[in-house]
């Protein structure tokens, strides 16, 4: 059986694990890296970019079927647009082969060791891996964990066949006519919205008494009106039963209903990946599902580290790649905690949201008079070129020196301000700091120094 010895394993090259693993070799740490699978885990496979391929897809097919429907505001006409939904599959999978391809050369560059396999503990200082020649262990003097997250199933309704994950959703070769979403979260209303633009008729059903209930009710009104408009149906407060002869058996307000669907795409949520690679033989301690970590995200084993979504919330690639970072520091011999002022959350609906900090309802359990000010769109130059008036940019601060608690948005393309409202807060920016700089116009950035001057008691365009 081989054996190597480095100063840091890292299991898992997802988000945070490869992250973790180039800034390790950056500073000169021996630093050997498992994954069972492809380099970029989910986010990079299965997740993150390719849905965001399948939104861009839907949403030039729904503006061409738009113009040939003699709908489109600018006065473009074409013919009846056609997918063919395998060769957008096929060019989604180029772009994810790309950046494989990408993340395995930046860990050639930081000469970081790769090792495709199934690690699985055999103590806190020793991994043993499957790989395809064979057995293969790694002793270690530091380790990171790093294995993420899966899909959460329904014991009612259990992966195969019609019932399908977002995995599936992302490979799909044919547009599904009928498609029942189980899950008013996140990923099911991108896909959703996406399959609904190019042709499914979608329904989405949930326990909640909302869509997004993470969100608060005025961020999600314009997505839900988008949704209407798409013809998705949303049934709430909803129950889902199980399946039977192709259809979807679900009970609201006590009475039992049959959902016709050619697919069932089931996004109730994701848990974290804690089996299968010996966590019963380090015996770590946990937070409920997740392992616990401190600020440095050391585990409760010495020289055992866990990042990215197998820690908890929020599960989101990019927190995981921050703690990936810093934990490489660590390792590094460099005084670092995780003490984030703000972690982004972006949901890519159709308006898109995005949320940095504290919303109003947050900010008001702190005890503190607040200020806040909020801008629609629909009095924003830009927004109204490129027909993106539904939504608004909000602005939350303490009212005794103006210091920004969070920022919040929904619009279309506000993905793209996330960057600046998150550096807003990092920074420690005040009211009269986004006030007083000079925002370029036309744009839809406008929209923040807008808000914050309304905060402050004198917008200039509203």
């Amino acid at each position: 059986m081989k054996e190597i010895s480095c100063k840091l394993l890292v299991i898992g090259a997802g988000p945070g694990g490869y992250v973790c693993a180039i800034r390790a070799g950056q500073l000169g740490i021996d630093t050997v890296i498992v994954e069972a699978n492809k380099p970029g885990g989910t986010c990079l496979n299965i997740g993150c970019i390719p849905s965001k391929a399948l939104i861009h897809a839907a949403d030039e097919f729904a503006m061409a079927a738009e113009m040939a429907a003699g709908h489109s505001p600018v006065g473009i006409s074409v013919s009846k647009p056609e997918i063919d939904l395998a060769k957008t599959v096929a060019w989604k999978n180029q772009i994810v082969g790309r950046l494989n391809l990408g993340v395995s050369g930046l860990l050639k560059k930081a000469q970081v060791k790769s090792v495709q396999g199934t690690a699985r503990f055999r103590d806190g200082r020793t991994v043993e891996v499957d790989t395809e020649t064979g057995p293969q262990v790694i002793r270690a003097e530091n380790v990171v964990i790093a294995t993420g997250s899966v899909p959460v199933e329904l014991p009612d309704l259990p992966f195969g066949g019609d019932v399908i994950s977002s995995t599936e959703a992302l490979s799909l070769t044919k547009v599904p006519e009928t498609l029942a979403i189980v899950g008013g979260g996140y990923i099911g209303l991108e896909l959703g919205t996406a399959f609904a633009k190019l042709g499914s008729q979608v329904t989405v059903v949930d326990v909640a008494p909302r869509i997004l209930p993470q969100y608060d009710a005025e961020l999600t009104k314009p997505v839900a009106a988008r949704l209407e408009a798409l013809g998705v149906t949303v049934m709430t407060e909803t129950k889902v039963k199980g399946l039977k002869s192709g259809t979807v058996l679900v009970e609201a307000n006590g009475a039992e209903q049959q959902l016709n669907a050619e697919k069932v795409l089931l996004t109730v949520g994701r848990r974290p990946l804690t089996s299968g690679w010996g966590l019963d033989e380090i015996d770590l301690d946990m937070d409920g599902r997740f392992i616990r970590i401190d600020e440095k995200c050391r585990t409760s084993m010495r020289g055992v580290y866990a990042i990215g979504d197998v820690t908890g919330e929020p599960m989101l690639a990019h927190r995981a790649m921050a703690q990936g970072e810093m934990v490489a520091e660590i390792v590094a011999g460099h005084d670092r905690v995780f003490d984030k002022m703000a972690i982004p959350a972006i949901c890519f609906t159709d308006p898109e949201i995005v949320t940095v900090g504290l919303s109003p309802e947050e900010a008001k359990k702190t005890g503190r008079e607040l200020r806040i000010g909020i801008f629609p769109f629909k009095a924003n130059g830009r927004a109204m070129t490129i027909a993106g008036e539904d939504g608004f940019v909000r602005v939350v601060a303490r009212a005794d020196n103006n210091l920004v608690l969070g920022i919040q948005a929904v619009g279309q393309g506000i993905s793209e301000m996330a960057s600046a409202f998150s550096l807003t807060l990092e920074m420690g920016a005040r009211l009269e700091d986004i006030a007083g700089t000079i925002h370029a116009h036309p744009t839809q950035g406008e929209a923040i120094q807008e808000a914050a001057l309304k905060a402050l008691g004198h917008a200039i365009h509203i």
